[in-house]
């Protein structure tokens, strides 16, 4: 990471700034929590200065790029803070179906691509949603009928389920007769047949092959590109270590860093793999130590606590209810043993690692928190900026506990809207009261809460504005305009300031980027709009036309 000093201070400073390489005129920027009028200059990697144009026009040489915002916005480049870019990379170099939305369109890519690499041994990809089929169910028949002779994996969107075909469930010797493990469930047919839908740790029964290193570091690259074509400079990636079906993807970030290749400021959540107990933290300990190279550092430990809603492997407080609105047995999975959990969070916490929660469910929201409470009790508060990621359900009585704990709160603000996933596979079993407690962002906000902003992509979307659209609307441009819960809204500042400032902090980056003043590093995003101008229904067709960073040009649209 960049530790160099801040630099030149703003026009008319003491310390006037050189010849600018860049400087920004004819538009606006985004800054101290507003849009506002002004130019930017960068020199050295970093602003120069920040003010009315006349008074940064002087910084222009004859070697000095002049660009134009021709009446767009300038921000901070955009932070991701979940998300998992090897495997988004991956899934962008295979059987990609994150463009389509209906079974039928997902046979034909799934089709198409078999026809077109009629050689590999596997067809392996991902990016389907569940709500494009009944109960959200896909069979291994309707895979059969188009690849019999090759094995098929490909995962859902959210990367907690696997559609396969026949021959996958033959090579993994899955039967009527295989039990589910204790983590996940094998959707069945009547006579107990596997369907060819494998459920959270289900999904691992498979043999699937890994992908060489070679590929992952190819599919890094790509997922680079493609961010920082959405203004993206830097990110979490939420999964870090070896993972049942993916590569390990530690090794792939260190020399993609230590090359030069990997351009953006990422941070590294190691993987807490739920098999293990606490003989895990050496090995963690060990990671973080070897870990830190060029832009990339390994400093934060993942913990996945449960699973998702749409699988009712969420965990919640109260049962979800059946198809007719009656209490179940069932109250989702809790993946990590609580007392395990509680001794982790304590000494992972001690030594010195920030703790990067998956808590969907309500019960896994109140049980991360718990165990932070527990912790900074015996270990005393630090600035380790943890923070619990998707909080898709969170119990009214622990939205205040984010604020006076120091606990942020990791949104990702897309899923907030209505959708067939939402209105069909979701709300009816959870019911109406526990409906309007999903992604409650504007009481986090108002109760204090510290917002940072991702994607969780592959699961969605990485594009920001989309997100931000979300954010503020409660709804999806283009799909169905009901706004979701829209008391829970956010404004067009705290939306933008939980992509930019909010998500530097949680990587430890905010005294280097996230703001557009003098000395940050520019990293820097060039929108073709300035949002704050247009109706709110219009934030997501907002384009990013440059991409920034530490100066260097990573993305023209017009390139």
């Amino acid at each position: 990471m960049d530790t160099g000093n801040p630099g030149s201070g703003a026009v008319g400073g003491s310390r006037p700034a050189a010849t600018a390489e860049t400087v920004f005129v004819g538009g606006r920027v985004f800054a101290g929590g507003t849009s506002r009028p002004a130019a930017v200059a960068v020199a050295g990697g970093r602003i120069a200065a920040v003010g009315p144009e006349a008074g940064v026009r002087p910084l222009i040489g004859t070697g000095t790029e002049v660009v134009d915002l021709a009446g767009g916005l300038l921000t901070p480049g955009f932070v991701d803070a979940h998300n998992h870019a090897v495997f988004a990379g991956l899934q962008l170099m295979r059987c990609d179906m994150s463009g389509q939305t209906e079974a039928d369109q997902y046979l034909k890519t799934v089709a198409d691509y078999a026809a077109a690499h009629p050689d590999a041994p596997w067809i392996l990809g991902g990016g389907w949603s569940m709500d494009s089929f009944p109960g959200g169910i896909p069979t291994r028949r309707q895979l059969d009928a188009i690849v019999p002779d090759r094995p098929v994996y490909l995962t859902v969107r959210d990367g907690h389920g696997a559609w396969v075909n026949t021959r996958a469930l033959e090579l993994a010797g899955l039967t009527k007769d295989t039990p589910d493990p204790a983590d996940g469930r094998i959707e069945r047919e009547a006579d107990g047949t596997p369907i060819g839908m494998l459920q959270e740790g289900a999904m691992d029964l498979v043999p699937v092959p890994v992908a060489t290193h070679a590929d992952a570091v190819a599919g890094l690259l790509a997922a680079q590109r493609h961010l920082f074509a959405l203004g993206i400079t830097g990110w979490q990636d939420a999964m870090i270590g070896d993972h049942p079906g993916n590569p390990d993807n530690f090794p792939v970030y260190l020399e993609a860093a230590r090359s030069g290749a990997l351009k953006a400021r990422v941070v590294g959540a190691l993987w807490w793999d739920r098999e293990r107990g606490l003989e895990q933290i050496p090995d963690l300990l060990r990671r973080r130590a070897e870990g830190t190279a060029g832009r990339f550092a390994a400093t934060s430990v993942k913990l996945m606590l449960d699973g998702i809603a749409e699988n009712f492997t969420a965990a919640m407080l109260e049962p979800y209810l059946d198809g007719c609105g009656c209490a179940t047995a069932n109250r989702g999975l809790s993946f990590i043993d609580p007392d395990v959990l509680r001794e982790a969070v304590r000494s992972l916490d001690a030594e010195g690692f920030q703790l990067h929660f998956h808590a969907l469910g309500d019960r896994a929201v109140r049980q991360a928190l718990d165990v932070l409470e527990a912790a900074r009790a015996v270990n005393g508060r630090n600035d380790h900026r943890h923070h619990l990621a998707h909080l898709q359900i969170v119990h009214p009585d622990d939205v205040p506990r984010f604020a006076a704990l120091g606990v942020a709160a990791n949104i990702q603000a897309l899923w907030a809207a209505h959708e067939r996933q939402m209105d069909e596979l979701t709300i009816p079993f959870l019911g109406a009261e526990r409906s309007a407690q999903q992604y409650p962002f504007g009481d986090l906000a108002r109760a204090g809460a510290r917002l940072v902003a991702g994607s969780d992509w592959n699961v969605s979307s990485p594009d920001p504005l989309l997100g931000i659209h979300v954010a503020v609307n409660r709804s999806r441009i283009g799909e169905n305009p009901d706004p979701f819960y829209p008391e829970q809204a956010l404004t067009l500042a705290q939306a933008l300031a939980a992509y930019t400032e909010g998500s530097a902090w949680i990587n430890h980056l905010d005294d280097r980027i996230g703001t557009v003043e003098p000395g940050k590093i520019a990293d820097l995003a060039v929108l073709d709009r300035d949002p704050f101008a247009h109706p709110a229904g219009e934030i997501g067709a907002t384009r990013v036309r440059r991409t920034y960073v530490e100066g260097e040009l990573v993305f023209a649209a017009d390139a």
